[in-house]
């Protein structure tokens, strides 16, 4: 009998060991599918579960842009006469044939850059992931780049920028990604090889002329489009992907994104196609073959091929005005991308309600923060940090780990004011999540000390909802409350206790909801 039973166990085993992939440093998956470069293949793609449970990520643009302090498309807009960075170059720097883009380099030093502290406090806003540029359209690499020599090991601070962050991020807990900037710089940085249409050196060549920096600006060529090449060059395509791979394999990142569509337009999208699948299928060989890489691209056709549904949704600046089927992304900024002196920045009230808005929709946010060049943040970003730790740790039961309720709140859609600084959201404005049987709800505003707080599908009548048994106020307790056939009706505190979203925990009598 133990012979027999013996017999089909070893063909098992056998079967399974030949259906192992070996991966890097000698493990082994049992996944025998790797993704391929297709539309059909990417579209098998799904996001891994730590994305759908963080919720909410930091990133940051930071550069040899950051120098001038005048956001992060200084590198093109300084050669562009008549803009106000060129008037501002002029004026600050020289002419563009005097003083170019690569002359901020020797000027960036990031000299009080102290990865430990600025993931730490990070993680105290309440972030789940870090995701910094890795590379701008500036093309300017922040890693050990094998295939770019004008990058941050070599040039500027002289340190592997990349490697740093990963390493401070990973030690706080948090996932790593990298953002991808860099496929239109073949046409967006071209600019620096033109000179003045007009005016005492028109005529006279920007300082991308000289052959010496084409490794920087391009070898001059006719396109200049902003949005990316129209049809770059094979070389450039190769390039921009081995850039790419040497970044997935270096670093790891469990997130990714090229700032845009999947490059290339004219090719339909195949060398960026390669480029995901090399990424998922690194993902799995580091991850003992569970895929744990996010890959996100934004709705542009213009700089490359979007087929929907395929990769994780990423809206800028924008969100979804209803709950989608798979988790995505929204990536926003308190400020500029890029640090400005002088800039205003968001409210904290206006993220915390914009975030809010997404998690409800099934979305995440990544949030950027503007840095300096000597790698520090200003005393508003940190206020602001720290104000949102304090509101997410509060909070946070209601947002890390849920998933949506069967409708998203009430009030406002999907409203977007203009710079997003302040809230336009209100006390009718709720947002609902959900975790295991709980129901969390969340008033964007203060109604006013023992004001009452209307929630109208929370009611007798909603299938959905059902007898409510108690309501908790998120950093509070226990408040009064009645529910009936048209709503749930609570009773605000006599004291406001902080001044952003105020959240409840809602029990049933059943698991109804």
């Amino acid at each position: 009998m133990k012979v027999q039973k013996s017999i089909p166990l070893f063909l098992a085993y056998l079967f399974l060991v030949t259906c192992q992939n070996t991966g890097s440093e000698g493990s082994t998956t049992t996944e025998v599918k790797k993704f391929e470069g297709t539309i059909a293949s990417l579209k098998t793609y799904e996001a891994p579960e730590w994305f759908h449970d963080a919720k909410f990520g930091i990133y940051l643009h930071w550069g040899v842009y950051s120098v001038p302090e005048r956001g992060e498309w200084y590198a093109r807009w300084m050669y562009q006469q008549g803009s106000g960075a060129y008037k501002h170059h002029l004026e600050t720097y020289g002419h563009p044939s005097e003083f170019g883009y690569k002359d901020f380099i020797p000027m960036w030093n990031a000299e009080n850059f102290d990865p430990d502290k600025l993931v730490s406090l990070f993680k105290r806003a309440g972030a789940k992931y870090f995701t910094p540029c890795a590379v701008h359209h500036d093309n300017f690499d922040l890693w050990d780049s094998k295939y770019q020599q004008w990058n941050s090991v070599n040039m500027g601070p002289k340190k592997d920028l990349i490697k740093l962050w990963r390493e401070a991020t990973l030690k706080h807990g948090l996932r790593f990604g990298v953002t991808t900037h860099v496929a239109r710089a073949y046409s967006w940085m071209n600019v620096a090889n033109q000179s003045d249409r007009e005016g005492p050196m028109a005529g006279v060549p920007y300082d991308g002329d000289d052959p010496k920096y084409d490794g920087l600006y391009f070898r001059k060529h006719d396109d200049t489009s902003s949005r990316g090449p129209v049809n770059p060059p094979q070389a450039w395509k190769e390039e921009w992907s081995n850039r790419m791979k040497d970044l997935i394999d270096n670093y790891h990142p469990d997130h990714f994104y090229f700032d845009g569509a999947i490059p290339f337009n004219g090719e339909y999208g195949k060398t960026g196609m390669d480029v995901v699948a090399h990424l998922l299928n690194h993902s799995m060989e580091v991850n003992g073959g569970k895929q744990e890489a996010v890959m996100c691209y934004k709705e542009r056709p213009f700089n490359g091929i979007f087929v929907d549904d395929m990769l994780t949704l990423d809206y800028e600046r924008g969100k979804s005005p209803e709950i989608r089927d798979k988790p995505w992304q929204t990536d926003d900024t308190i400020g500029p991308w890029g640090y400005r002196s002088g800039a205003k920045y968001k409210s904290v009230n206006a993220v915390v309600d914009k975030l809010l808005d997404i998690v409800s929709k099934n979305g995440n946010l990544l949030l950027n923060i503007p840095i300096k060049a000597d790698g520090t943040l200003d005393q508003e970003s940190i206020d602001f940090l720290e104000n949102m730790g304090q509101w997410m740790d509060i909070h946070g039961e209601g947002i890390y780990g849920t998933r949506p309720w069967y409708r998203f709140g009430e009030g406002k859609v999907n409203e977007i004011p203009e710079m997003g600084r302040t809230s336009i959201f209100t006390a009718k404005d709720i947002r609902y999540t959900t975790k295991g049987d709980l129901l969390y709800a969340f008033a964007m505003d203060w109604p006013g000390a023992n004001e009452t707080v209307w929630m109208k599908q929370v009611s007798h009548n909603n299938h959905s909802a059902g007898k409510v048994k108690s309501v908790t106020m998120l950093g509070v307790g226990e408040v009064e409350w009645k529910q009936d056939r048209v709503g749930l009706y609570i009773t605000m505190p006599e004291e406001k206790p902080h001044d952003y979203a105020y959240g409840f925990k809602i029990e049933f009598e059943s698991n109804q909801n």
